[in-house]
């Protein structure tokens, strides 16, 4: 249980992920003057759309990596080892044959969860950009509104040097393997997009790095 609560004044003064601009400061502080910040062990956000896009109405597309996947990844070359275990990753998660991820450094990664919970996650890239991101409670028709506040976009917010794929059997009828993947672009360099795997489609997603959470204040 998160017991601090800190108000947006402290995050943006203490967060070292991120450094905001004074101006962008002045608004974050009046924008969420009736919000307060709880910091939560940093989770990740796999993100679909425009880079430039700043709101949008389908986050039931994204997922979440509440543990870091990276750590708890598969090298390529242990993907015989996985099998022969029954497809249980060391670390207890179960990699599905038919719809598998990959990350930038050649790790077989577990799936994040899907759909996006409503709710406000702090999100940042790493780099001069932090923001708000709001995502609504699905509509009747399943659709998620989502929000960037302070005008930030994905890619703003984007964590350049994450990189996440997934991958499915594409129509050739060909097996899509990770030992497939070529070794040779590993690790992958930031901004750039994950391989192509013989027999495989793939869909890449940004990854948005969560540092918190924003919580309504009771006046």
């Amino acid at each position: 249980m998160i017991k601090s609560i800190e108000t947006m004044t402290v995050l943006f003064r203490r967060i070292g992920l991120a450094i905001l601009a004074p101006a962008l400061l002045l608004i974050a502080v009046s924008a969420h003057a009736e919000a307060n910040f709880t910091r939560i062990p940093t989770q990740y956000i796999a993100a679909l759309g425009d880079p430039k896009a700043k709101s949008g109405t389908d986050a039931e597309t994204w997922g979440l990596w509440v543990i870091d996947p990276g750590p708890r990844g598969v090298d390529i070359e242990d993907y015989a080892d996985l099998v022969a275990n029954a497809d249980v990753a060391p670390d207890g998660w179960r990699f599905d044959r038919a719809a598998w991820w990959l990350e930038e450094h050649g790790l077989i990664m577990e799936a994040p969860s899907f759909p996006l919970p409503a709710g406000q996650y702090v999100v940042t890239g790493g780099r001069e950009a932090m923001s708000v991101l709001t995502v609504e409670e699905p509509d009747a028709t399943g659709k998620q509104p989502w929000s960037l506040a302070y005008g930030a976009n994905i890619y703003d917010v984007t964590h350049l040097g994450c990189r996440a794929a997934l991958y499915t059997a594409n129509e050739t009828g060909k097996a899509c393997t990770p030992d497939k993947a070529p070794m040779s672009v590993f690790p992958m360099t930031p901004g750039t997009v994950m391989p192509e795997v013989e027999g495989c489609s793939k869909q890449d997603y940004q990854v948005l790095i969560v540092i918190g959470m924003m919580l309504e204040t009771n006046s």
